[in-house]
C-alpha cells in the first residue's frame, strides 16, 4: 500500500507502528491551513481532527466581551482534537491556525473507533495529551508571573518548534492577540528584540536571527513544556 507522504511528518503519525498507518493512511485527506482559519468554534461538535504537518493552530479563549487569549499551540507534534477521545464530543475553545501551511484531517468518528480499540493510538494520544495539559498550565502560569519580554520569547520558541525554517509570518496585533495583551506592549518587546539582534521583524515577517539568545531571555516555562513533550512524545517507537 502507498501511504500519504505527508504522514511521517506529523510526529504522532510517525510514531504509529504500519498496521495502524494502513488502517489509517487511506482515510486521511491532505488539506491547506490558511493563517486565520477557524477550524473549529468553542462548542461546537467535532466532525474532524487535525494533524498539522506545515503548519501551527492555536487554542485560544474567548472572553464573553471578545478578548481572547492563547492557551496552547500545535504544530507538527500533535493533534487538534483531544476533547473527541477525553469524554466530549465539542472543544472548549476557539481554534484558530497561527501559521499557515497543510495538514492533515480524519474524520472525527474514525478515530474515536481507533482510540477505542486499546492499542498503541490510544497509547500515543494519551501521552500526548499529557504534554498538552502542562503546556496549558505553564501558559497559564507565565501569563501571570513573567514580563511580557520573556511570553514573547517563550511563544516565539515554541512556534518555531514547530516550523522548519526560523521564519514566522505573524503581526504584532495577531501575537498581542494571541498573548492576550494590548498590542503596543508587543511592539516595545519586539523593538527590545530588534535592537538586541536577537529577531528582525517588518510587515509581519518575523525571522529569528539567533535563537540561543531567545533562550536566554525567556523563563523557565520554555524548558518545563518542552522537556514533558519530549520526555512523553519520543520521536520513533520500533514498528
Amino acid at each position: 500500500m502507498t501511504l500519504n507522504p505527508e504522514l511521517p511528518q506529523n510526529q504522532l503519525l510517525a510514531v504509529l507502528p504500519q498496521d495502524v498507518w494502513q488502517r489509517l493512511a487511506p482515510q486521511m485527506e491532505a488539506v491547506d491551513m490558511p493563517l486565520g482559519q477557524v477550524l473549529c468554534e468553542s462548542g461546537s461538535t467535532l466532525k474532524h481532527v487535525y494533524f498539522p504537518v506545515t503548519s501551527i493552530v492555536s487554542l485560544l479563549y474567548v472572553m464573553e466581551n471578545g478578548a481572547s487569549a492563547e492557551i496552547a499551540v500545535v504544530g507538527n507534534e500533535g493533534i487538534v482534537g483531544i476533547s473527541l477521545f477525553m469524554g466530549g464530543d465539542s472543544m472548549p475553545s476557539r481554534v484558530v491556525v497561527q501559521s499557515a501551511g497543510r495538514g492533515l484531517r480524519l474524520k472525527a468518528q474514525l478515530l474515536k473507533e481507533e482510540f477505542n480499540l486499546g492499542g498503541p493510538v490510544m497509547h500515543v494520544l494519551l501521552r500526548y495529551t499529557q504534554a498538552l495539559i502542562t503546556q496549558m498550565a505553564q501558559t497559564a502560569v507565565c501569563n501571570r508571573h513573567h514580563a511580557l519580554e520573556q511570553q514573547l520569547c517563550r511563544w516565539l520558541l515554541l512556534s518555531l518548534d514547530r516550523l522548519s525554517s526560523n521564519e514566522l509570518l505573524m503581526t504584532q496585533e495577531l501575537i498581542a492577540n494571541m498573548l492576550g495583551v494590548r498590542r503596543e506592549g508587543v511592539t516595545e518587546a519586539a523593538l527590545k528584540l530588534q535592537k538586541l539582534g536577537l529577531i528582525s521583524y517588518a510587515r509581519g515577517r518575523i525571522l529569528v536571527l539567533d535563537r540561543a539568545g531567545l533562550e536566554a531571555r525567556t523563563c523557565e516555562c520554555y524548558a518545563v513544556v518542552k522537556k514533558e513533550y519530549d520526555r512523553l512524545l519520543p520521536d520513533r517507537i520500533a514498528r
